[in-house]
């Protein structure tokens, strides 16, 4: 990136703090700031809890505390620990919570009119889908990617989640205990390790790193969530596997894949990943795949 392009974000933040009224005390004509009336929104008729509202606003505990306790003197929510768990905390709408969310959401629909109106049919074509794309990369841009032991929590769920996905798409179904990787100890160091992509705290991917001692680096379980796809993460995460395995002394690396990932298979093509004949028995693996990386670790802009 360079400083004409930091310059135009710059420019774009001013624009759109000056449009949509974050700069007033009064967010759309209400009594509250817009950090209260966008935490009101985001606890929703269901309720959600403390630290969900935190990872999904990307905000600290401090912030959410004092936001919670001016709604809760104003009558807007009630926060409660959880009976079968007292650290966890639930925040739910009142009555006038609820009331007041809906004037929230009646004044941000004007406020969204108000901004499509003064242009004509096009230029409205245009700003919706430019922001469309903005939505998009911005939220790219929020996700995190951590190396995690394979038994943690997100990492479970990311591999039930791709196994699921395998079952109903592989033509022979898919059985964990037939795969080449049943062992989860080859994806912890040294043997190995295991990234887990998160959004707003929740994960939405994964990819594990094989390291062994007498053959060539493997890439295994790589697997983006359906609601996460179209944010570029599965580029990300082979251009941070490359990375972990420069970092291990490695300069070849390899994977297979089955022939109905059509969509991972032309990921791999366009990473320059080339086909090679079977160096596995997977069974259920088409292609298999090699890629020979030297030099700087590449990694995504």
């Amino acid at each position: 990136m360079n400083d004409a392009q930091i310059e135009q974000v710059r420019r774009f933040n001013r624009t759109v703090t000056e449009r949509v009224g974050v700069l007033r005390d009064h967010y759309l004509g209400l009594d509250r700031p817009i950090g209260e009336a966008r935490l009101l929104w985001e606890v929703g008729a269901e309720g959600r809890d403390v630290r969900g509202l935190r990872e999904r606003l990307s905000l600290d505990s401090g912030y959410v505390s004092r936001l919670l306790r001016s709604l809760e003197a104003d009558g807007m929510v009630t926060v409660e620990p959880q009976p079968e768990d007292r650290r966890v905390r639930t925040v739910r709408l009142t009555e006038a919570g609820r009331a007041e969310r809906a004037r929230l959401d009646e004044r941000s629909h004007g406020l969204a009119g108000s901004l499509l109106e003064p242009l004509n049919s096009a230029q409205r074509e245009r700003l919706v889908a430019a922001m469309a794309e903005v939505d998009r990369l911005l939220t790219a841009a929020t996700v995190t990617v951590d190396a995690v032991d394979p038994g943690h929590p997100d990492a479970e769920h990311c591999l039930r989640s791709c196994y699921e996905e395998f079952q109903e798409r592989f033509d022979s179904g898919f059985d964990s205990t037939r795969s080449l990787l049943p062992d989860p100890g080859e994806l912890r160091p040294p043997r190995g390790l295991f990234l887990v992509a998160r959004l707003h705290g929740e994960p939405v991917g994964c990819g594990g790193l094989k390291l062994p001692a007498d053959a060539p680096a493997e890439i295994k379980r790589m697997w983006v969530a359906p609601r996460a796809r179209g944010l570029g993460l599965g580029r990300r995460f082979l251009a941070e596997l490359e990375a972990r395995a420069l970092e291990h002394g490695r300069d070849l690396l390899r994977l297979d894949t089955n022939k109905t990932l059509t969509a991972a298979i032309g990921l791999y093509h366009s990473c320059g990943y080339e086909e090679i004949p079977a160096f596995n028995d997977e069974p259920y693996a088409h292609h298999w795949f090699e890629k020979r990386i030297a030099g700087a670790a590449p990694r995504p802009e």
